[in-house]
């Protein structure tokens, strides 16, 4: 008869799509509680075909992030509406129809994952991002839900600062929190041991 059991080990913890924090610059004045969804960072990589006689191969092409769309709620104050707003202004100024320079509105966003006592455990950073849209969402009288805003967002490159492994040794249980840097060195990992378990197994 088939095992229907998931192995895996007991003091697996998941993450939840309801404990993230989006953190703007504060020069922006768009406050993290404003946030009420958003997509995490989303890769297309082209694949490049290799023809030869009958068939192909293929290799991987040029790659980029995607577009990620953010909801935000609007309270009258502070207003998100008005936050968003001046933000979009940087990229586009429809009083005078002047463009802003790229260094002025494209900023760095961080995404973090909690788990359930509110510790980072997965955090991104969002670099050169820029809006790409601005949608204050419908209006109507025979309904009462909170008025949101949607934004598209565009990063450059989006860099995975860190996250957690687990790894179980046979009489002795370790917990891993693994670091990536990103600066002028490639990849560095620190590794942080804390308490002791039993048998091998890596998630």
């Amino acid at each position: 008869m088939a095992d229907l059991l998931m192995k895996m080990p007991v003091p697996y913890e998941p993450k939840r799509v309801n404990r993230f924090i989006l953190r703007f610059p504060s020069s922006l004045g768009i406050n993290e509680w404003f946030v009420t969804s958003t997509s995490r960072p989303k890769a297309k990589i082209n694949s490049v075909e290799i023809p030869f006689i009958n068939t192909s191969t293929f290799v991987a092409g040029r790659f980029n992030w995607e577009e990620m769309q953010v909801t935000f709620k609007d309270p009258i104050g502070p207003s998100a509406a008005q936050a968003l707003m001046e933000w979009f202004r940087l990229h586009a100024e429809s009083v005078t129809g002047r463009m802003g320079y790229a260094a002025g509105y494209k900023k760095d966003i961080e995404l973090e994952m909690l788990d359930p006592t509110g510790v980072v455990v997965e955090k991104w950073i969002l670099q050169g991002t820029f809006m790409t849209g601005f949608d204050g969402q419908n209006l109507d009288y025979s309904r009462d839900e909170l008025a949101t805003i949607q934004v598209g967002l565009r990063p450059d490159r989006c860099i995975l600062v860190y996250w957690f492994t687990k790894i179980y040794l046979s009489g002795l249980h370790f917990t891993i929190i693994s670091i990536y840097l990103s600066k002028k060195v490639d990849i560095w990992k620190f590794l942080f041991v804390r308490y002791v378990k039993k048998s091998l197994i890596v998630y």
